[in-house]
């Protein structure tokens, strides 16, 4: 494994950040109503997935920390998950697009899944 000196050369933390300002994006086209909630939920899910990574970057020096923070980086793109399904159950999205980030924010699951199992790599 290549060593990396910061969270910002993280795949998984650069494929989290395009992600959370493509959900930026898309977001703007939802109903005013939506405003307040589902525009507001999916919005910070989606930009918390990058600061919990980052934020286990910084604790890396506490194996069970990073692996928490990690873990809460999974729960926080699992959620931004069911927040795309509820815009696409809303007609807000299309399938090609809940698709697309369904799809990506999987990925981002598996990277950080890999970096669980393989903590101890990153944790010396």
């Amino acid at each position: 494994m290549e060593y990396v000196n910061s969270f910002r050369e993280l795949e998984v933390y650069k494929l989290a950040r395009k992600l959370s300002m493509e959900i930026f994006e898309f977001t703007k086209s939802f109903p005013k109503e939506e405003r307040y909630s589902l525009t507001d939920q999916i919005r910070r899910s989606s930009r918390s997935v990058g600061a919990q990574i980052a934020e286990a970057w910084a604790k890396r020096r506490y194996e069970k920390h990073f692996i928490s923070k990690l873990t809460d980086a999974d729960g926080e793109q699992q959620e931004t998950q069911h927040w795309i399904e509820s815009a696409y159950d809303c007609q807000y999205i299309n399938n090609n697009q809940k698709s697309y980030f369904i799809d990506k924010y999987s990925q981002v699951g598996k990277m950080l899944q890999s970096m669980i199992n393989k903590s101890n790599l990153f944790c010396k």
